[in-house]
């Protein structure tokens, strides 16, 4: 028996077309992902573990201080955050601008040392030091590496991340709450 396509579903032609489908659809997504953030610029510096002399960094470099997000793996709002806030590339010109940015896995036995000069796991540091307990928590200390303010949770979108930030750097958090201080921007914002 002799089977004969037409020339439009010849099967020759059909691996070509997928090529050139899978090569748009390739080159659509990837213009798509710059537009929301480049996951090549990350948005954690990198560090050796020794938040001492992350301190001097911090002093050397002009900024106001450093931002810890303690997280883990198995977070989903740890990961809504890196993907849908953290990746924005507002938040990264902003944020780095003012803090050294750095991740703590609350469950990580990786050894470090804290601001003090004090050598300990990640976990002791987030539980014993700060008492985290559920993630994502956003702290942010001084170039001395007092705690400043912490945020518990999830913002809702990079607008309100942006107003944390915005609230830690204008110093607001000596004389009132996040929740007042975003209370008064939404009502800067209303018509």
């Amino acid at each position: 028996m002799n089977i004969s396509f037409p020339d439009a579903v010849h099967p020759a032609w059909i691996p070509s077309f997928f090529r050139r489908t899978l090569c748009a659809l390739l080159l659509s997504a990837g213009g798509w992902s710059v537009a929301i953030g480049d996951p090549a610029e990350p948005f954690f510096d990198t560090t050796f573990g020794d938040f001492s002399e992350e301190l001097e960094t911090v002093k050397a470099e002009g900024k106001q201080g450093i931002l810890l997000m303690f997280e883990m793996d198995e977070c989903p709002f740890c990961q809504r955050m890196k993907t849908t806030v953290l990746n924005r590339p507002e938040v990264h010109e902003y944020f780095k601008k003012h803090f050294k940015i750095f991740p703590i896995d609350i469950e990580g036995e990786v050894e470090m040392t804290d601001f003090s000069g004090t050598s300990m796991t990640q976990k002791d540091f987030a539980l014993k030091s700060y008492r985290v307990r559920a993630t994502p928590v956003f702290a942010f200390f001084d170039a001395e590496g007092n705690l400043m303010t912490k945020f518990i949770g999830a913002t809702g979108d990079s607008s309100e991340f942006m107003w944390l930030g915005n609230y830690v750097v204008e110093g607001r958090y000596k004389d009132t709450t996040f929740q007042q201080y975003k209370r008064e921007r939404q009502a800067a914002l209303a018509p």
